[in-house]
């Protein structure tokens, strides 16, 4: 069994901004900056604009794209893209993909996800005349609670048809809370195309998932998957991974036309500066892996154990609040909570979303933004109000 994380020295110490007494709690919106996060090493290293001759920007573009291929499990760096946000990657994803879109292809979309992973496959479909399927999450008790919603792969398997071209699902839903199996809805889609003849190809929303646990898109057997950085303790810039069959087959380049491979999602290219910032990530996480035996592990196997620890840690987090939420007190004073009633680790993430609704069960009694406005009054504290970016709400 895994040993307890000791919070303070092994993960508080690597975030100088939480010794400021400030307390951020806005951490579903983004995450600290570690201190070992490499952006000032690289200014300092060099002054110089991008050349492909200047050995810290060589260092700068290839070492970021090995840690993240790393956190991916990707074949190769080769397969991994870099943008300033999610919402940039998927949408440029989505342009490099419009030229193979035939007029009556079908995108599937779960609409549990951030809009990053639902407004490009929109416009796409818009701009092409493809068709727009809907995952819809289905009420798991409507009598009792009904925000306990969940995606179900028995509604998606209805919905593969021999004309779907994409299906883009998230991995963790930031509104619910709730884990999607990737590996298991991809193999219901590879087994359901090859029946009905379709060429399918899948888009995982990794942005809430990152944070929490390991990302694995060789076992998940996926095309494309993204997430975050700075939700993950780095820089404000995002990643994306695309199968190298894909980037060859199905993408056309956005960019220059001697450019090829991952270069093809990168108009312009990322800032190399904070790219390299990615690379006190991974250090980071490999080291919440204790100390057992360690030294005798992949990079992978590592990876496994420190999100193993993470996870135990997570639910011992879980545990007061959820029992708080689920109370029979909290319950009368019409407490709901958004996505699966449970504090197992199995079951949900640590990002808890809930409401309070009125004698119908249904009407919201107030808005975050309301009880954004109670802290910000008394100062010391970071919240933000959701801007409503969720399909689902």
């Amino acid at each position: 069994m895994a040993s307890p994380l000791d919070v303070q020295n092994e993960c508080r110490a690597h975030f100088p901004a939480l010794n400021t007494g400030y307390i951020f709690a806005d951490n579903a919106g983004g995450s600290q900056v570690g201190g070992s996060t490499a952006v000032r090493g690289v200014i300092d290293s060099s002054r110089a604009e991008y050349s492909v001759s200047v050995v810290s920007t060589k260092r700068a573009t290839v070492d970021p794209q090995k840690a993240a291929a790393v956190l991916f499990n990707a074949a190769s760096p080769e397969e991994v893209s870099f943008g300033s946000s999610s919402t940039m990657l998927v949408e440029n994803l989505a342009r490099a993909m419009e030229a193979g879109i035939k007029e009556g292809d079908e995108f599937i979309v779960s609409f549990a996800d951030h809009e990053a992973n639902v407004g490009p496959w929109v416009r796409l479909a818009a701009r092409t005349k493809a068709t727009l399927v809907p995952w819809n999450p289905r009420p798991v008790s409507p009598n009792s609670n009904p925000f306990n919603v969940e995606l179900s792969t028995d509604d998606l398997k209805d919905l593969i048809t021999s004309r779907t071209r994409l299906v883009a699902f998230t991995a963790c839903s930031n509104i619910l809370g709730a884990w999607t199996n990737p590996k298991e809805v991809a193999a219901l889609v590879r087994k359901v195309g090859f029946e009905k003849g379709a060429r399918i190809e899948i888009c995982v929303d990794c942005v809430a998932y990152a944070p929490h646990r390991r990302i694995d898109v060789q076992d998940w057997d996926v095309e494309y998957a993204f997430f975050s950085y700075y939700k993950v303790y780095g820089s404000h810039v995002s990643v994306l991974y695309s199968r190298k069959a894909s980037l060859d087959n199905s993408l056309t380049s956005l960019s220059h036309y001697f450019l090829k491979d991952y270069l093809k999602l990168q108009p312009g290219g990322p800032g190399y500066e904070v790219t390299y910032g990615t690379t006190g990530v991974l250090p980071y996480l490999l080291s919440l892996a204790g100390s057992g035996g360690a030294e005798k592990k992949s990079d992978g196997e590592l990876l496994d154990m420190a999100f193993q620890r993470i996870a135990v840690h997570e639910e011992d987090l879980m545990r007061p609040i959820m029992g708080f939420l689920l109370s029979e007190e909290a319950q009368k004073a019409g407490v709901r909570i958004v996505g699966p009633e449970s504090d197992k680790k199995g079951i949900r993430a640590p990002t808890i979303s809930f409401v309070v609704v009125g004698q119908d069960g249904e009407t919201k009694r107030f808005q975050s933004k309301n009880v954004v406005g109670k802290f910000d009054s008394r100062g010391g504290v970071g919240l933000s109000p959701s801007t409503n970016p969720y399909r689902d709400t």
